[in-house]
């Protein structure tokens, strides 16, 4: 029997369909995968060591940059993590909590509109890609219109918002979820019934449910697999108790239906987006806590002691009681978790993140080992991956 010799090869980590500065060494039989090994660290972030020389507000900005993709969800799941921390999470006004889950399913738009566009473009289809981009501009437009900046929106603060909605936008905001699902229907007229799609993606990257759970995987990855679980659902938090949609679940268990899945989604989260803006109501958008909520801004460029205020509590922080918190929230790729520790300074003594990124990453090479190399594309864009809360 002749000897069977393998190839071993570099894919990244400047590579296009790594989604972000990801090295995979790929063992090869042949175009056939033998082993595949995700090398990671090559950004260096240092984002939860940073944590512990800010205070918990100065610490914000920097969950901007984990998922660049879906900051305002970042955002959520740490000013949850601090307000379970501090106590108040029953003190926060409903119109806070409203906006919060009104751009949090925005936020999960814009996640799965560059998800579907590169996931698309890798397996060769750009008409797509276009499209998605096209509504992701107009998100963008909305973000920036609320909070000053286009993609690191630094929009959530403890206690609530950093400032109330702009006149006029709950309009754009309605009739860009009106139109949304009729757009989604554009993108599965393109690709669904295509029989190249098709067999790139059908039976490609096939994970049991009980191998996804053993893994840690969550998010749609996880209730393609099988799995009914949803924290927005099953751990309520914001007031998710309170709207109707449907949690996706396919048992697939493949790259297909990861993607007929996120789809879906799109649809649950223009529902609920509807149902924010039907139960939008006046009223504050921070908690009554002085000591711990930054003033509105019109007292602070108005007042002197609003001025004051915000400089003491920018300056030097509060301080919350000696303990330990964990918060985990439904981000658009799954379960997203904040463990902080506090020992009564102004600073976390310890943040440690849960980046849903990070744990499905694992079950790359038990969903490629066996599979052609090509394969290893469209199972890397199914993860939906962002290397900013990898090397975090």
């Amino acid at each position: 029997m002749a000897n069977k010799e393998t190839m071993t090869v570099n894919m990244g980590p400047q590579h296009p369909s790594t989604h972000g500065v990801l090295q995979l060494i790929l063992e090869l039989d042949g175009e056939t995968v033998v082993k595949a090994t995700p090398h990671i660290g090559f950004l260096h972030r240092g984002v939860e060591k940073l944590s512990e020389h800010r205070t918990y507000h100065q610490t914000i900005p920097l969950t901007d940059r984990l998922d660049y993709l879906a900051p305002m969800s970042n955002n959520l799941g740490y000013v949850l993590a601090v307000e379970k921390l501090l106590g108040i999470t029953d003190k926060i006004p409903a119109r806070a909590n409203t906006i919060r889950v009104m751009l949090a399913e925005l936020t999960r738009l814009k996640s799965h509109l560059v998800w579907l566009a590169t996931h698309a473009l890798d397996i060769g289809a750009m008409t797509v890609f276009l499209y998605c981009f096209r509504e992701r501009e107009e998100i963008i437009d909305i973000y920036e219109k609320i909070s000053g900046a286009r993609m690191t929106s630094n929009y959530f603060r403890v206690g609530g918002l950093s400032a109330d909605l702009p006149a006029g936008i709950t309009e754009d905001i309605r009739a860009f979820a009106s139109k949304m699902p009729g757009l989604v229907d554009t993108y599965e007229g393109l690709l669904t019934g295509n029989k190249i799609w098709q067999k790139r993606t059908i039976g490609v990257g096939k994970i049991s449910a009980e191998d996804a759970i053993d893994i840690g995987l969550t998010g749609p990855a996880l209730r393609c697999s099988g799995v009914d679980w949803d924290l927005r659902r099953d751990n309520p938090y914001s007031g998710y108790e309170d709207y109707d949609f449907k949690v996706i679940v396919r048992d697939d268990c493949d790259t297909f239906g990861r993607y007929k899945a996120r789809l879906d989604e799109m649809r649950e989260s223009c529902k609920i987006i509807l149902q924010a803006l039907d139960k939008l109501k006046p009223g504050p958008i921070l908690a009554d806590c002085p000591k711990v909520c930054l003033p509105p801004k019109q007292d602070v460029v108005n007042t002197i002691e609003g001025l004051i205020h915000q400089f003491k509590i920018i300056t030097e922080g509060f301080k919350p009681e000696v303990g330990e918190v964990y918060q985990g929230i439904e981000a658009p790729k799954g379960e997203l978790g904040y463990y902080l520790v506090s020992d009564g300074s102004p600073q976390p003594f310890r943040m440690k993140i849960r980046p849903p990124s990070f744990v499905n990453l694992q079950a790359l090479p038990q969903m490629v080992e066996g599979s052609l190399l090509a394969d290893v594309i469209a199972t890397i864009g199914t993860l939906d991956i962002v290397l900013g809360e990898i090397d975090r």
